[in-house]
């Protein structure tokens, strides 16, 4: 049938991955938000080395899935800018549990272990902050 999305439960958390539980959709909100990353060329240049068709597919399937906005970028017909919409947005508090379970279980840089330690009893506040920030820089993007 067109139109409708096969699942493969009804568990919370097995379609919350069928949407966000890839290696890269993460790291793409991530770099949305924490880094003010915005075109596709931005987001190319994420730490983590993403390859062009994978950053390519994954877009799409975000923007599909209603977590990102794609937008022509002004001064440009053949560029666009992407943003997190209100569903996008409310992935991000995850995001800021998996640093907080990585700084103290993986081997990562001091100052992330330093982040997550930081954050731990402040992270309501800490995301929400982040989170206005964000909204506030899109305004100003305008």
């Amino acid at each position: 049938m067109v139109g409708i999305k096969r699942t493969r439960s009804t568990c919370g958390v097995s379609q919350s991955l069928d949407v966000f539980g890839d290696k890269w959709s993460l790291l793409i909100i991530r770099d949305l938000v924490y880094f003010g990353k915005e075109t596709y060329g931005d987001l190319l240049k994420m730490e983590e080395g993403i390859a062009t068709n994978v950053l390519a597919d994954k877009l799409v399937v975000l923007e599909n899935e209603g977590l990102i906005t794609k937008e022509i970028f002004v001064g440009s017909k053949s560029k666009f800018k992407y943003k997190l919409t209100q569903k996008g947005i409310d992935v991000y508090p995850i995001i800021m549990e998996i640093l907080l379970w990585g700084g103290k279980y993986c081997d990562v840089m001091p100052e992330q272990k330093a982040l997550a330690k930081m954050t731990k009893e402040k992270t309501d506040a800490f995301v929400k902050d982040v989170m206005r920030n964000y909204k506030k820089s899109l305004t100003e993007r305008v």
